[in-house]
């Protein structure tokens, strides 16, 4: 039997997770297994675990449970920068189209895009909240004929879709981004189950292409750094392009 959880660390006091895309963090009609925190229950034998970070449905990587509410409650204030400490997380992304060598610094404030016919759909705007993303080029690559880059992506605050909307902001959205892709009622055909076999191979991959990498903080005297393997999928879809020179980013691929 596999295991419900794929644990990076477990201690008193946490539990790191490498959560798989397609699986929702929050629990759900569908019992406990459909959850992130509906297997950590399972796991811990309790209902004390915590959520500290969340990720959306189809995104994978580093979730970070607290054992407790006094936990929950410190690594909470670390996480969101309100304790005086700060949080560095860095996500994988693989992109539409070639990314300049130059590292990018994407400043557009966020809100609700009130025009959408998807109801949880933000936008740049200008009277938006301000938000920021740091992007930096890992590779580049062509698949049938079409661009791809591979990114590094550090959100410096943490905005609602931050880095899909980021990133499709400045021509780049994220391969499989259902929502701020090419075409938004994709997302709408995706929740009613009307997806094309045409959606399907625009989209190139059942889930998007973001990966929480790493997180790394300050906690109770000492440094933390919690890092994630991306999925087979996420893997398979890079092939064996090399890495570019001078990004100091080495990768063991299976």
């Amino acid at each position: 039997m596999l295991p419900i959880l794929n644990v990076l660390h477990e201690d008193e006091s946490v539990l790191v997770v490498n959560k798989p895309a397609g699986l929702v963090c929050h629990p759900t009609k569908d019992g406990p297994l459909s959850s992130v925190i509906g297997r950590v229950r399972l796991h811990l034998g309790n209902t004390e675990g915590r959520l500290v970070n969340r990720l959306d449905r189809e995104t994978s990587g580093v979730v970070l449970v607290a054992k407790g509410a006094v936990v929950a409650a410190e690594l909470g204030r670390v996480i969101a920068g309100t304790g005086g400490d700060t949080a560095e997380k860095t996500y994988w992304a693989i992109v539409d189209g070639h990314l300049p060598e130059t590292p990018l610094r994407i400043t557009a404030p966020l809100g609700k895009d009130v025009t959408s016919p998807v109801a949880i759909k933000n936008c740049v705007r200008a009277d938006g909240a301000a938000s920021e993303t740091r992007v930096r080029l890992l590779r580049t690559f062509v698949q049938d004929a079409a661009p791809f880059s591979l990114v590094e992506v550090s959100p410096r605050t943490g905005r609602k879709h931050q880095i899909r909307i980021h990133l499709a902001h400045v021509g780049h959205p994220i391969v499989g981004d259902k929502l701020y892709g090419a075409d938004e009622l994709r997302y709408l055909r995706l929740v009613e189950d009307r997806l094309t076999e045409q959606d399907r191979r625009a989209l190139r991959m059942t889930f998007h292409a973001l990966h929480a990498r790493t997180l790394a903080f300050p906690w109770r005297g000492q440094s933390w750094r919690f890092e994630a393997e991306p999925e087979p999928a996420f893997l398979a879809f890079l092939g064996d392009a090399p890495v570019l020179p001078g990004t100091g980013t080495r990768f063991a691929w299976p």
